[in-house]
């Protein structure tokens, strides 16, 4: 079983940065943002640790935290070998936990991290992040060779996001998990991740409802990571043959970006599901009880150019908001 139940684990605050894209899009709420893809580095690598550290500062200044009173520090992110959270965690005197699960890598912190709380530490920062012209330099093509893109392609949100989870009570509550197993349906094709990873939100869905002995119903809202438009239908239509039925569904990459921005089938990325957690989801104050499944697809570029299958990830954590 690969279910947890928490009882004093609670989500107490998350601060968002977000991109120049996506600040024309769908979402509002951010925390900070920028206009420029570099934030004023000189390289995008060093951008996006930039971000990392500016989420973590204003998320532990907000929260009146110094290094010595954060237990841990839990992140990760695309780039190799999640050199991007590494370099983030070097500059505080702060025990650190690299996870890598692809976009799924933000799930896999908190669960950690609520485990963690279960185990009597008091205050845990998970901190995610992806930058666009990174991950395209790295997954696909980098953006000046103008490769054409298939319309089943997600774009990489720009952004990071750092959270608190603590046994401090707040108005949202961890209050289960599921540790999704990896699932590979024999997908070769890395630029229709949603079809890889809509499989992997199915079985997560699938075995939380099992082992908490839950219908999909229990939950006000059910949210997939970056499925995109294909990989949300793919997941639905996965559900519904299941007879899994929902109260409300949607996937976050396709909340972030506007029909005339041109993302072709939505957002990816770590950051998409907790962009959209913490700067639509939870100021909204509209659900209750919310199911967030982050999806990760867990490639590299020696794995597709060797023309093998695509394995992924999902990583599901229940929400209760309290207030």
């Amino acid at each position: 079983m690969a279910s947890f139940k928490y009882d004093n684990v609670y989500l107490n605050d998350g601060f968002t940065i977000a991109g120049p894209y996506e600040v024309k899009g769908k979402l509002s709420n951010f925390d900070m943002s920028s206009d420029d893809m570099y934030f004023g580095e000189k390289t995008f690598e060093k951008a996006e640790v930039k971000m990392q550290v500016k989420a973590i500062d204003s998320l532990m200044a907000r929260n009146y935290l110094n290094d010595n009173q954060v237990d841990c520090l839990i992140g990760g992110d695309l780039s190799n070998q999640i050199t991007t959270s590494s370099v983030t965690a070097a500059k505080y005197r702060i025990p650190f936990l690299g996870v890598y699960a692809a976009c799924a890598s933000f799930n896999e912190a908190l669960i950690l991290g609520a485990n963690l709380i279960k185990l009597d530490f008091k205050n845990i920062v998970c901190v995610t992040s992806s930058h666009n012209l990174n991950s395209e330099k790295q997954f696909r093509y980098p953006v000046e060779y103008g490769a054409p893109k298939k319309e089943c392609t997600t774009f990489t949100a720009t952004g990071s996001v750092a959270a608190l989870v603590s046994n401090k009570e707040s108005k949202v509550k961890i209050e289960s998990a599921t540790i999704g197993k990896v699932v590979d349906y024999g997908i070769k094709d890395a630029n229709n991740m949603g079809a890889v990873m809509a499989p992997a939100a199915f079985q997560v869905l699938f075995d939380h409802l099992n082992e908490m002995k839950r219908s999909g119903t229990y939950y006000d809202l059910i949210m997939t990571g970056d499925l995109g438009e294909i990989g949300e239908e793919l997941f639905k239509k996965l559900c519904q043959r299941q007879g899994i039925k929902f109260n409300k569904y949607f996937d976050a990459g396709t909340q972030i970006y506007k029909s005339e921005q041109d993302t072709k089938a939505g957002a990816s990325g770590p950051i998409a599901l907790p962009l959209v957690l913490f700067s639509k989801i939870l100021p909204e104050n509209k659900y209750k009880k919310i199911l967030i499944i982050a999806t990760g697809s867990l490639h590299s570029p020696a794995l597709v150019n060797q023309k093998n299958s695509i394995p992924s990830i999902a990583q599901a954590v229940s929400l209760e908001v309290l207030q």
